[in-house]
């Protein structure tokens, strides 16, 4: 029931994905074999025109850096969470995606419950989700062949919604509101070629320097 809500999202998106993959010329198993082996979410979109525009494995590298940047940062928080996972740590490290993180960084495991073998599942069932999501997504544009113009938005619009859940959900409406200044003060700083990092950088700090205050606030 925890992924639920994951997986509608990433059913769809997932979806958009195979399609685009297919409009390219990459067949279901390329489409089934990145979604499995990367499993990048909007990185995957962004590889699609990688592979097809020719890029250089530095370009891919810097690529993939800046759009997963923001990975370095709030995986942090999992540290502890991850830390006895035993036989289930590396694949929560690799499967750690924006939903995932989401799902997890909640609170603790139901009662009753093997925390690190339910956080272990629910990394692997959204995991399957995508999968599924992308193979679907190749099959029904090799079935129905369409216009992909505007697809590769639906992974802002997951972002979106996630950040809507996170600010209904959570008391706590700091880490949000830094978030959403410090990107577009980047944003403004350094263009929209450059502004990630510097965003990634700027909220971790704020929220390093805050977090004993807003611990204690709640």
């Amino acid at each position: 029931m925890k992924t639920l809500p994951v997986m509608a999202g990433y059913i769809v998106l997932g979806t958009g994905f195979g399609i685009l993959m297919h409009s390219a010329g990459y067949g279901v198993l390329w489409s089934f074999a990145m979604s499995l082996f990367v499993f990048a979410g909007s990185m995957q979109f962004v590889a699609v025109g990688l592979l097809t525009g020719g890029a250089s494995v530095l370009t891919a590298a810097v690529a993939t850096l800046t759009v997963n940047a923001r990975h370095l940062f709030y995986s942090v928080s999992m540290i502890d969470r991850y830390r006895d996972a035993g036989i289930y740590k590396p694949y929560l490290i690799f499967a750690l995606t924006d939903e995932t993180y989401s799902l997890l960084s909640e609170g603790e495991a139901p009662e009753g419950t093997d925390a690190n073998r339910y956080r272990f599942l629910v990394s692997l069932f959204n995991h399957c989700w995508w999968v599924t999501g992308s193979v679907l997504g190749s099959l029904v544009g090799a079935a129905l062949p369409f216009s992909t113009e505007g697809i590769e938005f639906s992974m802002t619009a997951l972002f979106v919604a996630s950040f809507t859940e996170q600010w209904l959900t959570h008391k706590d409406k700091v880490p949000a509101i830094t978030g959403v200044l410090c990107t577009a003060a980047s944003l403004l700083l350094f263009g929209k070629d450059h502004f990630l990092i510097p965003a990634m950088l700027a909220i971790a700090l704020v929220l390093t320097l805050t977090r004993r205050r807003r611990e204690a606030a709640l």
